[in-house]
């Protein structure tokens, strides 16, 4: 009976020797060219991967457009509108839309539509500068009680009990009763001494996560300093859900300015704020409504805009949700 006869890879391996099957694998290996990663896609970081979501995130899209027009507008108001917010004429009092005022006149005679264009300055101002003010504050504080821990820790947590137990609204009465003013800056400084708590405690349970990964470990086995390992090992991981909590807070601070203003203790005249133009028009809502539908409409997509920006960056940043 004839033999079969051997394969050409039989009588390759065959010969080969005991290692002639990975000579063979290696030969295999090394004459195939790489070609590229599936989907044409590179490997990418935290936040390159994130904005590469966030790009085709219609939610953000939206959000970041309007959001966009608001700094726009707050920035040069009387690009939109050429009017002046403060110019009133009492014969026009309450009446609503005319050529030329197309929201009408509030109570004193003003130009609905100037006004409602000048308020985002100031709902804008506080919410960034407050927003900016309670992240720094918040961030360095729990950042360096969940690094070093012991008393300064045990301090801080204490320290943010007590705040947390000051109802917003009523410690707003309080605080800008005794500090009076017309500008924004008392408002921020109160919503900065009473929002740093929520972003504390985030940063805190961030690096406390951060400092038990082995890149930190390993860091601090190499004799890497406190400093060092803080800002390049521990910071940028853990940077991430303060920005997500301080985004949608924005929208909440920008809500906190127009309630105390709503309620005579935040901004104050002749500053133009939506609270302070809701405030005035509560009186006449059944007469003429449309002094208080304007600067609460404007009010409610502003702070809708930057809750939807603020859930659209959680989604992005949160592998969990991917």
């Amino acid at each position: 009976m004839p033999e079969p006869t051997p394969r050409k890879d039989d009588t390759a391996i065959s010969g080969a020797g005991a290692g002639g099957a990975m000579d063979l694998a290696v030969a295999e290996g090394t004459s195939l060219e790489p070609g590229p990663q599936k989907g044409g896609d590179k490997a990418r970081s935290l936040w390159s991967d994130a904005w590469h979501d966030l790009r085709r995130n219609p939610v953000f899209i939206v959000s970041g457009l309007i959001i966009a027009f608001l700094v726009f507008i707050s920035l040069w108001p009387s690009a939109i509108a050429s009017g002046d917010p403060l110019a009133c004429d009492l014969a026009k009092a309450q009446q609503g839309s005319q050529p030329g005022h197309p929201f009408g006149f509030n109570g004193q005679g003003c130009d609905v539509y100037t006004r409602t264009v000048y308020g985002a300055r100031a709902s804008v101002t506080v919410g960034v500068c407050a927003t900016i003010g309670v992240a720094l504050l918040g961030s360095i504080l729990g950042g360096l009680a969940g690094f070093f821990g012991g008393w300064f820790d045990a301090l801080l947590s204490r320290i943010t009990d007590v705040f947390f137990a000051i109802p917003v609204v009523l410690g707003g009465l309080v605080f800008l009763s005794v500090v009076p003013g017309t500008t924004v800056w008392p408002v921020i400084t109160f919503i900065v001494l009473l929002g740093w708590p929520q972003i504390a405690r985030i940063a805190r349970g961030s690096v406390i996560t951060a400092k038990q990964n082995d890149y930190v470990q390993a860091a601090r086995a190499l004799g890497a300093g406190n400093s060092r390992m803080l800002l390049r090992h521990i910071s940028p991981n853990a940077v991430a859900p303060v920005i997500v909590v301080a985004t949608i807070a924005l929208g909440t601070y920008i809500a906190l300015e127009a309630t105390l203003s709503y309620l005579g203790v935040g901004l104050r005249p002749p500053t133009v704020s939506w609270g302070i133009d809701i405030s005035s028009a509560s009186a006449y809502v059944r007469n003429a409504p449309h002094m208080l539908l304007w600067p609460a409409g404007a009010l409610a997509v502003t702070v809708l805009a930057f809750i939807m920006l603020g859930d659209a960056v959680r989604d992005a940043l949160d592998p969990k949700l991917r």
